[in-house]
């Protein structure tokens, strides 16, 4: 039992650098696309889970306004089930489009229970705009190499979210790419603390501290894990 445990905490870490990519070549090799159906998505007859119906419930009960969306196979692989349009989750949030609704769930509740305090406790000021680089899009891992080839992201199923930077009350922008490394210390120390809060609601973290890849974006997912990084 202890060889096994072993050998899954060594591995976890290397199958997640196959999957993201590693050093400083990855930062140039961009996620493979995968062909979407030419027709366009089908909608698949099907209804919601009982999962996916109690998330509805407990999004509701967070006040947050949603839209549910239909279960839909855009081919190749890429597949949106379960999933809604955020309407208002308290603040707005840029680029999100289909998002699974156990994922949509912990964001919102990151934003508003993580991100949001951190932000007026180290920095003053509350969050007034989430900026990301959205959440479903049909395609591979980032990276490449052997051990990567063929996987779908996350992102392919609509449970992966990037978040790339934060919009203040006070007027002031915080990125990932910018200030992750800032001469503010208090502005360093907000975004490491809404990434260690993140890791308490994601099933996989990833921060400009993993790898190139990740330089300028929050990863988080409801995939594999737990890892945070």
């Amino acid at each position: 039992m202890r060889i096994g445990r072993l050998s899954a905490a060594v591995m976890l870490p290397l199958l997640l650098a196959a999957c993201f990519g590693g050093g400083d070549r990855a930062r140039d090799v961009p996620p493979k696309r995968i062909a979407e159906r030419p027709s366009g998505p089908r909608t698949l007859p099907s209804r919601p889970s009982a999962e996916t119906q109690q998330c509805f419930t407990d999004l509701s009960r967070a006040n947050v306004r949603y839209s549910p969306l239909p279960d839909r196979d855009f081919g190749g692989g890429c597949l949106v089930i379960g999933a809604v349009q955020l309407l208002d989750i308290g603040v707005p949030v840029t680029g999100i489009t289909s998002i699974r609704c156990p994922l949509a769930r912990n964001f919102s509740a990151w934003v508003s229970y993580g991100a949001r305090p951190a932000a007026r406790q180290i920095l003053g000021s509350d969050i007034v705009r989430v900026e990301t680089m959205g959440t479903y899009s049909c395609r591979g891992i980032v990276g490449g190499g052997t051990a990567a080839s063929g996987r779908l992201s996350e992102h392919a199923l609509a449970n992966a979210i990037d978040v790339s930077g934060f919009v203040l009350e006070d007027g002031r922008r915080i990125t990932l790419k910018g200030d992750w490394q800032s001469s503010d210390p208090r502005t360093r120390e907000f975004l490491r603390v809404v990434h260690q809060s993140a890791c308490k609601r994601f099933r996989t973290v990833l921060g400009p501290d993993y790898n190139a890849a990740h330089h300028d974006h929050f990863h988080f997912d409801m995939g594999r894990g737990p890892f945070c990084r």
